[in-house]
């Protein structure tokens, strides 16, 4: 039977909330090492892109990055391969984000950043994804 208190129920989301982010710690790898160093070592701005809920996170991503000082903007996919990719410098990184990995709108702006040479940084939901 689940509670219908507020406080309990707010107690109980906040508990699994906590096992959540505790239980990241055991994945925690070279792999976001080399993140935290790509954004550590970025010269120009991080790009931040993703579709639907993917993008929303990107937004959220972009913004949190652009308020504690590292610049940052969010470029939508389907705006990026429409002509605002033009943003996007040499100089800056990109951190790309899709559940599947396989967004077509996302993958179709992945060969523009590898011909910049921006260092990419992907969170995807399948680790052998595109």
């Amino acid at each position: 039977m689940t509670s219908t208190d507020p406080l309990e129920r707010a107690a109980r989301v906040l508990a699994v909330e906590a096992e959540g982010i505790l239980g990241l710690r055991t994945k925690l790898d070279g792999n976001f090492a080399r993140a935290v160093e790509i954004l550590r070592t970025t010269q120009g701005k991080v790009v931040v892109t993703g579709m639907g809920k993917s993008g929303l996170i990107g937004r959220k991503i972009a913004a949190t990055l652009a308020s504690t000082g590292t610049p940052a903007f969010f470029l939508h996919p389907a705006e990026g391969i429409h002509g605002d990719v033009g943003m996007v410098h040499r100089s800056d990184a990109a951190i790309v984000l899709s559940n599947s990995g396989e967004t077509e709108e996302v993958l179709r702006l992945l060969p523009v950043f590898k011909r910049l040479g921006l260092p990419l940084i992907a969170l995807t939901g399948v680790r052998t994804s595109t």
